[in-house]
């Protein structure tokens, strides 16, 4: 039987938290989800359960860890573990200022000895596999010999799995929020990685916002990292599930919507979790549907006001005028 495809859902920060990813676990339980990325210095020094805690519902999940240490990074590494992760991911792909001023992130390319060291460090404190996310280059670096000398030197030193975001990181001129859409994608350079490097695990990320670009990429990688069409348009993890995973019964929008009502209340009940934390990652639920416009407004004032509970999703969905109020509200 053929293996299932490596789909993923890219670790975004401020987007996908536990509240997020369990809510594209509802949408789509077959795709590889990874958290935000945590910095070292969050777990050693701050409340590591807070960033750590996630639902087994989520699983399988990855904890993609940011620093340079490779001390802390291991120490980090191990706490996952312990928590029950099922991989753990370095981020060397991160353009912002704030990680930039961290030496970590895609600054790390620079230092691929350093990389492999961290790596190894990492998989000598740990039993479950060890990933790297990275950049096809940065700045003024030639796309091509630049991969290809940090991906040998992190290979060498025992990684075996890597999510390659095909466009080069600006670190100084751009904006984190332009290093997403304007240095051009390169799948051509991560093809040729692919090929020069056939043992390893390659999974392509960036610009994949159709089921036909997914395909196209899956001929070509051995797994595909879906970005911000998972989060902008979420319900397109459901036809992700159908093509790719033979899913023919994936839950409806009212389902999920029933099921996160679920959630909500338990984890405001748990730990005091404000409805609008959850209902955050909802917005585009609807996204190119009757009634998405109605659907975000609510959602954007709803879960805001004084007293909200996890019934202002109810209240939203009726507010759309959606026929599908009629299923879960009798």
């Amino acid at each position: 039987m053929k293996p299932l495809p490596q789909i993923c859902v890219a670790p975004m920060m401020d987007w996908t938290d536990r509240h997020c990813r369990y809510f594209h676990r509802l949408i789509a339980p077959h795709v590889r989800l990874y958290t935000e990325m945590v910095t070292t210095g969050a777990l050693l020094h701050g409340d590591r359960d807070r960033f750590l805690r996630f639902s087994e519902e989520e699983k399988p999940v990855v904890l993609q860890l940011g620093g340079s240490e490779a001390s802390a990074l291991a120490s980090c590494a191990k706490m996952g573990e312990d928590y029950g992760y099922d991989e753990i991911n370095l981020n060397c792909g991160c353009p912002s200022d704030r990680v930039q001023s961290g030496a970590f992130g895609a600054c790390l390319m620079e230092e691929p000895a350093r990389v492999g060291e961290i790596v190894s460090a990492m998989q000598g404190a740990v039993k479950i596999p060890v990933s790297v996310k990275c950049r096809v280059a940065i700045d003024e670096h030639e796309d091509y010999p630049f991969l290809e000398t940090f991906i040998k030197a992190v290979s060498a030193a025992g990684c075996q799995n890597f999510v390659i975001h095909a466009r080069k990181a600006w670190l100084k001129g751009l904006s984190p929020k332009e290093n997403r859409d304007v240095p051009p994608l390169r799948y051509d350079v991560v093809e040729k990685i692919r090929q020069e490097f056939p043992s390893l695990h390659i999974v392509v990320n960036g610009g994949i916002r159709t089921v036909q670009d997914a395909a196209e990429k899956l001929a070509l990688f051995d797994g595909i990292m879906i970005g911000r069409e998972a989060y902008q348009n979420p319900f397109f993890l459901s036809e992700i599930e159908r093509r790719f995973f033979k899913n023919e019964n994936p839950l409806p929008r009212e389902s999920v919507i029933e099921e996160m009502i679920r959630y909500a209340a338990a984890q405001q009940k748990a730990f005091g979790t404000p409805v609008k934390s959850v209902t955050r990652h909802m917005t585009g639920l609807f996204q190119g549907e009757k009634g998405a416009r109605k659907w975000r407004q609510a959602l954007s004032t709803l879960p805001h006001e004084d007293g909200a509970g996890p019934d202002v999703l109810r209240r939203a969905l009726e507010a759309t005028q959606n026929p599908l109020y009629c299923a879960i509200a009798s």
